[in-house]
């Protein structure tokens, strides 16, 4: 017997397996698909209680405050106008903030929020839309956006005579609901925790 007949006794088993394991129906399995890993920081919180605002509440120890003096190149109707950042996450909360002057602008003012919220339905596959009433006894309302909108939470705070106070968060990213999924459910933990704490000091 030849070293090449022997060579095909051998291998023939091997190429026969090899063969099996190739037509079987599990022979390739697409792996899904992978996001970076995010660490996300310990709960904490210290207080917001500033000369420039008429409120206070606590926000997370790793946010930073950045008052706002100007928007799209104009001064802001007042100085209460900020936002709060999460650099590790890449998130931004907006928040603008109104003496109420009348009944009338109270009114437009609500529209307002309502309008600005609607302006995500196209991208939502939902709006979850409530009112709610704090501990503390401050009023408002909350717009949890599910899907790929720019913004998946905004919401406002008034006594309906003097003080209105909206926030909205959005990500310095392109808006992927899957892999944002932990940093947006993260974020709102921490919104609840605001306005749970909120107050006006007058």
């Amino acid at each position: 017997m030849t070293i090449q007949k022997i060579s095909q006794i051998i291998l023939l088993p091997f190429a026969l397996c090899l063969l099996l394991i190739a037509c079987g129906e599990d022979s390739f399995t697409p792996k899904p698909r992978g996001y970076p890993r995010v660490f996300l920081p310990e709960k904490s919180y210290r207080d917001f209680d500033t000369n420039f605002c008429a409120f206070k509440f606590q926000y997370p120890t790793y946010a930073q405050i950045e008052q706002k003096s100007l928007f799209f190149d104009e001064k802001p109707p007042s100085n209460c106008w900020f936002n709060i950042t999460v650099p590790s996450l890449n998130a931004e909360i907006h928040f603008s903030y109104y003496d109420i002057k009348g009944k009338t602008e109270f009114e437009k003012l609500r529209k307002d929020a309502f309008e600005l919220a609607g302006k995500h339905v196209v991208k939502a596959d939902y709006i979850d839309d409530h009112a709610f009433v704090t501990s503390k006894g401050v009023r408002g309302f909350a717009f949890d956006i599910q899907g790929p909108a720019a913004c998946p939470y905004q919401f406002y705070m008034t006594d309906s005579t003097r003080h209105f106070l909206r926030g909205a968060l959005y990500f310095n990213a392109k808006m992927q609901p899957d892999s944002l999924a932990p940093m947006i459910t993260f974020m709102k933990q921490d919104l609840v925790k605001m306005m749970e704490t909120f107050e006006w000091k007058k």
